[in-house]
């Protein structure tokens, strides 16, 4: 049996995300209710008491009839009850083909999903084609010993951790309003200094709201010198998984990148928060990037991420693209490739 769970029915949506046997932050009915490009559905195909849970977004293509998918920012697709390949080949077979009449119901040209680094989505998914290399993440394993774990900082990272202590800088978790204007305007500071678009700037309600929700538990980090914050990230742990979501550090001090020791702490309550892996995600636009290597310096567990792109309809995505002139052929690497938005120069 298949059916659509919209953003509009809350319960119905975290009950499948908390019942599942591996989910992340960003599968949850809050962080969806944060998206703005679309409208968030949950598909689920079910059979007796397992099922199959895709969260994804709709949206028209202008000017036609049609629509398609996309996946929120970050790491989705499709969770279960169960390990996808306890599920058996005639379930997946079935879910396979409820998902395709979906799809064809809805007149979806494609699907964009961005999938889970630690989960093996791709086993669900895979006979309809479309998986495709994205690059790489890096993770850090909270299941080793913690001074095993630091020994496999870059030395001069271990070195600057140190130095940073020395200096003065401390941790401490942040609980009030107050904390959380503070990091709001550091992170707003943050991004306008790197250019980044509206989509990444957030009201002190923002933060407030995800600090309180009951579908992850979510603490505010504050690093301070001489009494005043000047670094600070919101983690977020789902199961065994913790990342920080947002993560800022004031102009005035980047120099000294207290950065470098709040990911070293992070580290420390993930354990206590009873997390195995600190996923610390990949470079911009998962490119091998400054980013990337900033990241690599803390672990040398590197992980294989990957996106689906389907095409449902290759005669009317053909047709959308003849449409823009735009060539099916072409390297470039967007997708779906109608909405591709040419450089103006």
């Amino acid at each position: 049996m298949k059916k659509t769970i919209t953003i509009l029915e809350k319960e119905e949506w975290k009950n499948y995300v908390r019942n599942s046997l591996q989910h992340d932050f960003y599968h949850t009915w809050y962080y969806h209710s944060l998206d703005t490009t679309g409208l968030p559905l949950l598909f689920v195909y079910e059979e007796g008491e397992n099922y199959i849970a895709f969260p994804l977004i709709r949206r028209g293509i202008s000017a036609t009839p049609y629509g398609d998918l996309t996946s929120v920012y970050g790491y989705t697709g499709p969770i279960s009850n169960q390990r996808f390949e306890s599920l058996g080949h005639v379930f997946l077979e079935r879910f396979r083909e409820s998902f395709l009449a979906f799809l064809k119901e809805e007149q979806f040209i494609s699907v964009f999903s961005r999938l889970h680094p630690f989960f093996d989505q791709h086993l669900s998914i895979e006979a309809m084609g479309g998986i495709h290399a994205n690059g790489k993440t890096i993770a850090i394993d909270l299941r080793i010993p913690l001074e095993e774990q630091r020994q496999k900082y870059h030395k001069r990272l271990r070195e600057k951790i140190r130095q940073l202590k020395r200096k003065g800088y401390t941790l401490r978790e942040g609980n009030s309003l107050e904390d959380i204007r503070t990091f709001a305007a550091i992170y707003t500071e943050n991004m306008e200094r790197i250019g980044a678009s509206d989509y990444y700037l957030f009201t002190p309600s923002y933060f407030s709201d995800l600090h309180q929700s009951d579908e992850f538990n979510s603490k505010l980090l504050l690093i301070e010198i001489d009494g005043k914050a000047v670094c600070g990230a919101f983690i977020v742990c789902t199961n065994d998984i913790i990342q920080a979501h947002l993560l800022g550090t004031l102009s005035s001090h980047l120099s000294d990148s207290p950065a470098k020791l709040l990911t070293d702490e992070i580290t420390i309550i993930g354990r206590e928060m009873g997390a195995k892996y600190f996923h610390l995600g990949g470079g911009l636009n998962f490119k091998q990037d400054s980013l990337f290597e900033w990241k690599a310096c803390f672990s040398d567990l590197i992980l294989d991420f990957s996106s689906w792109r389907y095409i449902a309809d290759p005669v009317v995505y053909d047709s959308l693209l003849e449409d823009l002139q735009l060539d099916k052929s072409s390297d470039i690497d967007f997708f779906p490739l109608y909405r591709y938005q040419v450089p103006s120069h």
